[in-house]
């Protein structure tokens, strides 16, 4: 199923496809181009901890597993993935998971991000 997302004032529209090898057409002025990404060989990894710090020159996203998300004990939590983008880049992403939640949420209700919210107290 491909969804097409604009990119907020950069004049580029990003549609994407999935499926073992996805497509991204970034179309822009007159001219089309077609990348072709081949995700056969990708690793997966679930994270439910993201820690975003900055340069000047860069965005550095952590991602990481935290076995107890909802608190405890003190723990030291591994760092399974880096990501580190370019400022231009960090906004696009920005603006294109802004964009998948509130599809998400228009089509299945608000995610209620407070943790303390969700819980249901037996009284």
């Amino acid at each position: 199923m491909a969804e097409e997302t604009p990119i907020e004032g950069s004049g580029v529209n990003v549609t994407t496809e999935s499926g073992a090898e996805s497509g991204v057409r970034v179309q822009q002025a007159q001219q089309q181009q077609t990348i072709t990404l081949d995700d056969t060989q990708v690793e997966a990894i679930y994270a439910n901890l993201c820690r975003v710090s900055s340069t000047p020159e860069e965005v550095i996203l952590d991602l990481a597993l935290n076995p107890n998300p909802v608190g405890g004990q003190d723990a030291t939590i591994r760092v399974s993935q880096r990501v580190i983008l370019n400022h231009f880049t960090a906004k696009r992403l920005a603006a294109l998971l802004a964009a998948t939640v509130q599809r998400h949420e228009q089509t299945f209700g608000v995610l209620e991000t407070d943790v303390r919210k969700r819980v249901k107290t037996g009284t």
